[in-house]
């Protein structure tokens, strides 16, 4: 598809006043780029826009990425608005699909410890296996987003942290802390690291470094990891991701007894009722366990 002369401009816009991820910006891109060869924003309508999101509808498009498009075209017309290539908003008044919430997929204790189990023996080399453990260990530890777990600087692991310092979405940072198990495999690790980097007379700033465009180990190849380690673990690798393992990170905390406030700053939301729905995860875990336990509850 043919780029529309806005939307380079506008993402360019967007990246310099709200630091963005880069996937976020791979999103609007390829929303609007879809949206603007179907309808011109220049002479767009309200209902030429509401006539697009019904033909989403129509192919089959979940509620949540119909969601996404809307919020991707609002934001466009706002922008041009401000910038006067447009004397009116035809968005502004378009109400969203009214996405369902889904509780997140989440593990249970037993089922972590046998990935980390798994992550253990995972790969050909003994280099292979301290990077899957450390990985694993360092992302129940903490509850990162993959994209800050896979990027992390080699400089917030070094001198044996107590706590590692994260950049996260909008470029807010974070101190998170490690447990005795994620600080040690992350001292293994980073020996590790160093020899085989020194053997090779090359450097890295990146703690997980990799031949790839960004210079460190990319998104899909740690997803493909941790769903081969689901496999070995004889669990559904359907249900096991890189994000049920953050799920897991803070649902756990929460049943143990921590505070949903420490869980919110430790995960990075913004906003504190995005980490309010691991309490709804435990309601119903206990309504399940009511159900299959309770000795009143017949066979």
């Amino acid at each position: 598809m043919t780029t529309h002369p806005w939307i380079p401009v506008f993402l360019e816009a967007i990246q310099a006043e709200l630091n963005i991820a880069d996937n976020t910006l791979h999103a609007y891109h390829n929303d609007l780029t879809r949206f603007c060869a179907a309808t011109d924003p220049a002479t767009a309508t309200r209902a030429d826009i509401e006539s697009y999101l019904l033909g989403l509808d129509a192919a089959g498009f979940a509620v949540s990425t119909r969601a996404r498009h809307l919020s991707s075209i609002r934001q466009l017309f706002r922008f041009a608005l401000q910038e006067g290539w447009r004397e009116d908003n035809p968005a502004i008044l378009i109400r969203g699909p009214g996405a369902q919430k889904h509780l997140p997929a989440t593990l249970d204790e037993a089922q972590v410890d046998a990935l980390l189990a798994q992550a253990l023996t995972y790969g050909r080399t003994r280099n292979d296996r301290l990077r899957a453990t450390c990985l694993m260990q360092l992302l129940y530890a903490t509850g990162l987003r993959v994209s800050e777990l896979v990027s992390l600087p080699v400089q917030a692991a070094r001198g044996d942290p107590q706590m590692i310092l994260i950049k996260g979405k909008g470029g807010r940072e974070r101190m998170v802390p490690l447990s005795g198990p994620a600080r040690r495999a992350l001292h293994d690790w980073l020996a590790a690291r160093d020899a085989m980097l020194a053997a090779k007379d090359k450097t890295s700033a990146f703690l997980f470094p990799a031949n790839s465009k960004t210079g460190h180990l990319n998104r899909t190849q740690f997803f493909t990891m941790v769903k081969t380690l689901a496999a070995n673990a004889r669990l559904d690798p359907r249900h096991v991701s890189p994000h049920s393992l953050r799920h897991a990170f803070a649902t756990h905390l929460l049943a143990h007894g921590a505070d949903l406030r420490a869980i919110q700053t430790m995960l990075g939301h913004a906003d504190i009722s995005t980490t309010e729905i691991y309490t709804h995860v435990l309601d119903e875990r206990l309504k399940s366990l009511v159900l299959e336990k309770h000795p009143l509850q017949a066979p």
